[in-house]
């Protein structure tokens, strides 16, 4: 099983990408609470130079409340992290597959909750 839902954006720059990235989480109920630079973050601690890569963390908060309310714990998975790397041609977008990553934790309903969370993030990632 893969653990993300990836789109290649051809002929993009990661700036291209990262507002119609946003858009269509927010069309699809998400928002994003976190970002991480990953190249800024390369840089400045180990003065590595990378191409691009940005970490979105997105919440829908109805699904997150839902899954919370079905085992606390869970936030330590939380938010749903997005990825805008840069590759040959384009940019790659990968969001984190719910269901691949709730699999850590047996409980049915968790389980289903995972499933309307992929399939948002999927229309998501292919509405960018």
């Amino acid at each position: 099983m893969t653990y993300t839902i990836n789109r290649i954006i051809s002929g993009a720059g990661i700036a291209d990408v990262d507002a119609p990235t946003r858009a269509a989480l927010a069309d699809h109920g998400f928002g994003v609470l976190t970002e991480i630079d990953v190249k800024a973050t390369m840089k400045k601690k180990l003065d590595v130079d990378m191409p691009a890569y940005r970490i979105p963390g997105a919440c829908n908060p109805k699904m997150a409340h839902q899954a919370i309310g079905i085992k606390p714990q869970v936030g330590a998975m939380l938010p749903c992290n997005v990825i805008l790397r840069e590759v040959e041609g384009g940019v790659e977008v990968s969001a984190v597959d719910p269901v691949a990553s709730m699999q850590a934790i047996e409980n049915s309903e968790l389980t289903a909750v995972a499933g309307e969370v992929r399939d948002l993030l999927a229309k998501a990632v292919g509405a960018i």
